[in-house]
């Protein structure tokens, strides 16, 4: 007979991550206004698996004081982040005072918001280019914040309005799912015809 100790994590938690991340975590954060380093690395990976020491030391390295653990980094800017109401100041916490790229704040803040906030990758920009005409490649490059803010609002705002034929997209995280799988579709696609041969963008 096996005894399992009650508090025994269930590993298969961890198999679906965007399940782990957008459920148990963010129930974490809205119970206790801050996330572990676990939690919040879970994020991290689920969003960028190879991002995650770049992460690590940006966490130690460009935050608003000197950390020598994650834990605590970690613990300050989840923090930070639940602190203001407004959505602008919590893409300001993470892209302006910690430094993080579009991509990665749009994840985590889609994460634990996910009715207000929309991931920003390549991937989903090339396939809403595709579908809209609009190209919002550049803004990955931009470095001043209300510049982001305001490309990322009207990314946003593109999201929001697509309309998928006879798909029911029931809310924004829907719209983000719907276009990265009609990127990875397209992507894996296009491999296939050319081989798996590296080409031009």
């Amino acid at each position: 007979m096996v005894i399992t100790p009650p508090d025994y994590p269930d590993y298969r938690d961890y198999y679906d991550l965007e399940r782990y991340v957008s459920e148990t975590v963010r129930h974490r954060f809205q119970q206790d206004g801050y996330l572990s380093a676990f939690d919040f690395f879970c994020i991290v990976i689920w969003k960028a698996n190879r991002a995650k020491s770049k992460i690590a030391d940006k966490l130690l390295r460009d935050g608003p004081k000197k950390y020598t653990d994650l834990d605590s980094a970690v613990k300050d800017l989840t923090r930070q982040i639940g602190a203001p109401s407004d959505a602008n100041e919590k893409m300001k916490v993470l892209v302006q005072e910690w430094k993080f790229r579009l991509r990665m704040a749009s994840a985590i803040l889609t994460i634990l918001y996910p009715e207000n906030f929309t991931v920003y990758d390549a991937r989903v920009s090339r396939a809403l280019q595709e579908l809209t005409g609009r190209s919002f490649h550049n803004l990955s490059n931009s470095t001043a914040f209300d510049t982001i803010w305001m490309g990322y609002q009207e990314f946003k705002e593109q999201v929001q309005r697509l309309e998928a034929g006879g798909v029911h997209l029931a809310s924004l995280r829907d719209k983000d799912r719907y276009l990265w799988g009609k990127s990875f579709h397209d992507r894996l696609n296009r491999d296939i015809r050319y081989n798996f041969q590296k080409i031009e963008e």
